[in-house]
């Protein structure tokens, strides 16, 4: 697999590394750190970060590529226990529980890198788009009426797994985003951000995930333990999710546990 196939082909190579072509559920885990920046402050790991994606493939026709059905959740960890955690400086901690996550994915030139015996798919994800929590609206959680980040992916996989005719094949992954503080986070208007550092792979099983994990999704949302079955949108981000958590005005958060809908 090098950078001369079509466009199809990269599509395919990249949709089983990711996924797999036979529709079967496939969940990617990951884990690293949250590092906060700041003008004239030092670099701090303010959390550490888990978290995992079900996914299931679906060919779509109309752009002759895929629809990519899943559910993403992640949590942040305690750094030094690196154990879920439910608040940070007393102000309470809003997990990810992004339903959906959704893609389409038509033929493009997927960069792709040669490795030797690995090959690694490279994405660069820029955002910026309207945010869905104007500063306005919410002047303690955000900064900016303009939702700004970048999305950093790789996937590696072995040379001789995409030579064979496997609908999945094994895959490893890395993740960086940057962005701004999260909305929970309540920094207002404070110049400065998060980089998320990330590492993991795809499982052979939802099983392989980590017990404590799976056991905080059975409390919370067992329905993440598995893929969508059909195509919805929008999409959930982190800041949707907080908008439907705390509407507009509301001046007294829901007495619930802030991973319940």
């Amino acid at each position: 697999m090098t950078s001369a196939a079509t466009p199809a082909e990269l599509l395919q190579a990249f949709a089983r590394t990711r996924a797999s072509l036979d529709g079967d559920e496939v969940t990617f885990w990951w884990t690293g750190d949250v590092h906060s920046w700041a003008p004239g402050e030092p670099y701090r790991r303010l959390f550490g970060f888990e978290g995992l994606n079900v996914a299931r493939l679906v060919p779509d026709e109309e752009i002759g590529g895929y629809q990519l059905l899943s559910r993403e959740a992640a949590f942040y960890l305690d750094p030094r226990t690196r154990q879920i955690t439910e608040t940070w400086e007393g102000r309470p901690v809003v997990h990810v529980w992004n339903d959906p996550a959704n893609q389409r994915w038509r033929p493009f030139p997927v960069p792709v890198t040669d490795l030797g015996d690995q090959v690694c798919f490279s994405l660069e994800i820029p955002l910026a788009y309207p945010s869905p929590l104007p500063v306005e609206e919410y002047p303690d959680q955000s900064a900016d009426d303009t939702y700004r980040a970048l999305e950093l992916f790789q996937f590696f996989t072995p040379r001789a797994a995409l030579a064979t005719d496997a609908p999945s094949v094994p895959s490893t992954m890395s993740w960086t985003r940057m962005s701004p503080w999260l909305p929970w986070m309540e920094q207002g208007a404070r110049p400065g951000g998060l980089t998320f550092h990330c590492r993991g792979r795809k499982l052979d099983a939802y099983a392989q995930v980590p017990e404590r994990t799976r056991a905080y999704i059975a409390d919370h949302h067992p329905e993440f333990a598995h893929a969508p079955e059909k195509w919805s949108e929008p999409n959930e981000t982190s800041w949707t999710y907080y908008r439907k958590l705390f509407p507009p005005n509301q001046s007294v958060r829901p007495d619930r546990p802030f991973g319940d809908r």
